[in-house]
């Protein structure tokens, strides 16, 4: 995990990997056939808005693209688009409705660990398989997983360990948290805290804030007195937009290094590059990896074309998530739940980044992961991170299915 260029990085051939093509010789949309239904709740209002409104985006394209081969066993795919709210209550009754109303043959969405768990609750009554795209540790555990939940994203447990063991290994060993006083935030701070006491680094302080805080004044003097050489924000969303703003104005980028271990481009492409300059974090994509990853360069040009810009990371979960499902449909010639099960379990696939692969025992997708650095010097628009560097998917940094709770 050493940290690279990102000359260097797009030199790596190692990185190159054979583009997935869409089948163009599949049937086309039989007219009568009743549509395969896909149900989407993500919280298009709400402090996690923007990448919600990204999601949609690029799980609206993948449905499209599929529909535009033939779609699936000759039937159209519709998308149906629901806002959660960011609420688990909300997150849970659309779910319902979507089953009971729409009678939705799946349901792909959820963005933050609370609403996911709420929308799986509800999937896994009605045996209706489950794709979740955003972060969580429980979606894949006993008791909250079940053989319809599946896991596209990857969670905090693998981030923290993989951008926390980066940051101690080329930033500095004395570490400060602040983090979002929810699951999300709770669980990345101790990940943390357990890549710390392996790495022989020493965690200096660990202070809550509230979901959605747009004051973060009183917390800094706590961390500029303990003088880390880290500071890790971890939080999501606007949250992460209004403390490093406030920590770039309290000055506290001079002191230390900042390092947001879920690094979010629409927040770091609405903050600008000067409040963000110098800052470090982890993702799972970002567009300019397509210059050596033939299935990132048509997923982004794909995008761009359409949205007249280039996605953004949790874009990519979205649109991944959404050509898995409708693929392993296809690929098991039917929507009955169980062979559908079959055909994703233990599944290797590229869509958009890469090689991935579904671990049988969790469901769990395991992929790369990036660490960027945020440009204050932009040669375009959307030029705003360089990739510095690359930790190759490996299940060395998840817990063991048997940790999980599964035999």
């Amino acid at each position: 995990m050493k940290a690279i260029t990102r000359r260097t990085f797009l030199r790596a051939g190692g990185l190159a990997t054979a583009a997935v093509v869409l089948d163009t010789a599949a049937p086309r949309v039989t007219l009568g056939q009743a549509p395969i239904k896909v149900g989407f709740p993500v919280p298009l209002t709400g402090p996690y808005g923007a990448e919600a409104a990204d999601q949609q985006a690029a799980a609206t394209l993948a449905v499209e693209e599929i529909n535009g081969r033939g779609g699936v066993l000759g039937r159209k795919v519709e998308l149906l688009v629901r806002d959660d709210q960011l609420k688990p209550g909300v997150g849970a009754q659309r779910t319902k409705e979507l089953l009971e109303n729409e009678k939705v043959d799946f349901v792909i969405g959820g963005l933050s660990a609370a609403v996911q768990m709420a929308i799986n609750e509800q999937t896994k009554k009605a045996k209706v398989i489950y794709v979740s795209i955003s972060q969580s540790n429980e979606i894949t555990a006993r008791p909250d997983w079940s053989p319809y939940t599946f896991h596209e994203a990857i969670n905090p447990f693998i981030t923290s360990h993989v951008v926390g063991s980066w940051a101690i290994q080329n930033l500095g060993k004395r570490i400060y948290v602040l983090y979002a006083d929810y699951a999300f935030g709770q669980q990345l701070r101790d990940g943390i805290k357990l890549v710390a006491e392996k790495s022989g680094a020493t965690v200096l302080g660990a202070d809550p804030h509230p979901l959605g805080a747009t004051d973060y004044s009183a917390l800094f003097p706590r961390v500029q007195a303990a003088k880390p050489d880290v500071l890790v924000l971890a939080n999501f969303g606007k949250d992460q937009l209004n403390s490093v703003k406030q920590a770039a104005s309290f000055g506290l980028k001079s002191q230390m290094k900042l390092v947001c271990p879920v690094f979010l481009g629409t927040m770091r492409r609405e903050g600008g590059p000067t409040v963000f300059d110098g800052v470090y974090g982890g993702t799972t994509f970002y567009w300019e990896i397509g210059e050596k990853i033939p299935t990132a360069k048509r997923f982004a040009d794909a995008f761009r074309k359409k949205y007249d810009r280039p996605p953004y990371d949790y874009a990519g979960y979205a649109y991944s998530g959404t050509r898995l499902l409708l693929e392993a449909v296809q690929r098991a010639k039917t929507t009955e739940a169980d062979k559908v099960i079959a055909a994703l379990e233990g599944h290797t696939y590229d869509y958009y980044k890469g090689k991935q692969w579904i671990r049988k025992c969790d469901h769990q997708s395991f992929q790369d992961v990036y660490v960027l650095k945020s440009k204050k010097d932009q040669k375009a628009e959307h030029d705003i991170f360089d990739v510095v560097g690359r930790v190759e998917a490996s299940e060395k940094f998840e817990r063991s299915c048997k940790d999980l709770g599964h035999a």
